[in-house]
């Protein structure tokens, strides 16, 4: 039955024009464990925890989380419909190119290049959130400085390593992300139930579900708690992975949907009692200066709760999962630069689309996602709002990208194909809100976050890197790329994808084990 599905799968990518570069280990679970381990409720809602608290307080975040939750499932089942159709590593831009009509180049190239903006994003995101929490505990430990070049210092560290440990194979990274569900769920609920019983301070309920903050220097209570949902919004980001992930996955039409809505919806729940049980132990009398802590506000908590060693330890667990995170971005981010570049649309694509024949993994494409978060993270050396505005840039990339081909899949109508995995006649009205969500927050999360927002040190530069892609993606597709570039590409005849599988084979066979 393996052989028989692992043929299938083949067949599948053959279909859709691709030959099996890649090399197919991957299960179910370990499909699920990526996405999840992306989405990662330990890095991304406590890395934002202070910007939480100080747009709107607890109650933007135990109540905005669960809101979000339910519109981002209905995003991830509307993406997961797709996936379905079309399980490639391209994943969302060549949705949009099949479903795009007469257009489909056009809406592939810039659903391809929002994708690429928010996956790199994400991935700076997610490394620069441990390399925050790894500083404050190196300072701690060996009064190690904090200041931005120390913390890039770390930011860098971190990505050479997440960088490394992909090029080793998908192997070692579907192991690591198997064990990553496991540490994320104990981790949660080691933290939760310390807190629970060693806390110092045990606020009521009245106080974790409705108490109001506003540090942003906003007047219009409303505004200051809509910008400060971009906490749950940014840590529900990343999940389209297991689309990325599905030329390396068995059963791929149905374990790819599976892995983005399994993991949406464990990580609604494991992230509501995160929130609740941190939340409830926040020293109110100190609010302000565990804001001023800024991504270490929850290493504070931790200390005012439970003493130094006490938080120590917890904030290993979190650093953990945070590596965890950032490993399985910039496999993801890797696999969508290999895609888009095996059909020729990134400068440079013969060079990105390389496979290393020994480990079958795209190792050029995994330095290109590991340089681009380090130069995307560099402006914190002179903003320290920067943190917030790449996880804004996070956002509004990939829902953007998201929300693309779930458009143009209801604009196809009865054209789409279903696969395996499908909504049945639930499909129009999820995919209409998660559309009209999408559009809702791309506009939101380029507003100003804290007053005055026109300064260096307060402006929010996501609009700013979104105009940049949006002027270098639509000069180059106007000036140059509408004449060549066509969407996704078909390697060859089914003879000839065979021949490509074969000559990867015998090269991956013949090269010594030293071959990078």
């Amino acid at each position: 039955m393996a052989v028989e599905a692992q043929s299938s799968d083949v067949e599948t990518l053959h279909r859709l024009g691709y030959a099996q570069e890649l090399r197919r280990r991957m299960g179910t679970f370990s499909n699920f464990a990526v996405s999840f381990t992306i989405i990662s409720i330990l890095s991304g809602c406590l890395t934002l925890f202070y910007f939480g608290m100080s747009n709107g307080g607890p109650a933007v975040m135990t109540l905005g989380w669960p809101f979000i939750g339910i519109m981002v499932t209905l995003v991830g089942l509307a993406m997961a419909e797709v996936c379905s159709s079309y399980p490639t590593a391209g994943g969302l831009y060549y949705w949009a190119a099949k479903l795009g009509g007469k257009n489909s180049a056009g809406w592939s190239w810039f659903t391809g290049w929002f994708n690429l903006l928010g996956q790199v994003a994400v991935t700076a995101g997610i490394d620069f959130g441990l390399a925050f929490f790894a500083d404050f505990w190196l300072n701690q430990v060996f009064n190690y400085p904090t200041a931005p070049p120390a913390v890039i210092l770390v930011y860098g560290v971190v990505l050479f390593i997440h960088g490394l440990l992909n090029t080793f194979g998908v192997q070692l990274v579907a192991l690591l992300n198997d064990i990553s569900v496991w540490w994320h769920i104990a981790g949660v609920l080691l933290i939760v139930g310390v807190l629970f019983l060693f806390s110092k301070y045990h606020n009521d309920p009245g106080y974790v579900f409705t108490k109001f903050v506003n540090l942003s220097g906003f007047n219009v209570s409303f505004y200051v708690f809509l910008t400060g949902l971009l906490l749950s919004q940014y840590t529900f980001t990343g999940y389209d992975a297991s689309a990325h992930m599905t030329e390396e996955t068995h059963t791929a039409a149905v374990s790819g949907p599976r892995g983005i809505v399994w993991s949406i919806i464990i990580s609604l729940v494991a992230g509501w009692i995160l929130l609740i049980g941190v939340t409830r132990a926040i020293n109110d009398s100190d609010y302000a200066n565990v804001v001023a802590a800024g991504t270490a506000a929850p290493a504070m908590i931790f200390i005012e709760a439970l003493g130094k060693n006490g938080a120590l330890l917890l904030l290993l667990v979190v650093i953990g999962a945070q590596f965890f995170c950032g490993m399985s971005s910039v496999t993801a981010n890797s696999r969508m630069i290999y895609a888009f570049s095996r059909d020729g649309a990134v400068p440079g694509s013969q060079f990105w689309h390389r496979i290393n024949p020994r480990t079958r993994t795209p190792t050029n494409s995994i330095w290109f996602a590991a340089v681009g978060a380090f130069i995307l993270g560099l402006p914190y050396l002179w903003n320290p709002v920067a943190y917030a505005a790449v996880t804004s840039i996070a956002v509004i990339g990939l829902y953007i990208a998201y929300g693309l081909p779930i458009l143009l899949r209801l604009l196809a109508g009865e054209r789409f194909q279903r696969g395996p995995w499908h909504l049945r006649q639930y499909s129009y009205i999820v995919g209409w809100i998660a559309v009209t969500w999408i559009a809702f927050i791309a506009i939101l999360f380029v507003l100003p976050q804290v007053a005055p927002g026109n300064t260096l040190t307060t402006f929010n530069y996501a609009p700013v890197a979104v105009a940049v892609v949006l002027l270098y993606a639509g000069g180059y597709w106007f000036l140059s790329a509408r004449k060549w570039f066509k969407g996704p590409k078909v390697q060859g005849s089914a003879e000839e994808l065979a021949a490509i599988e074969r000559e990867l084979e015998a090269v991956g066979s013949a090269a010594p084990a030293t071959t990078s």
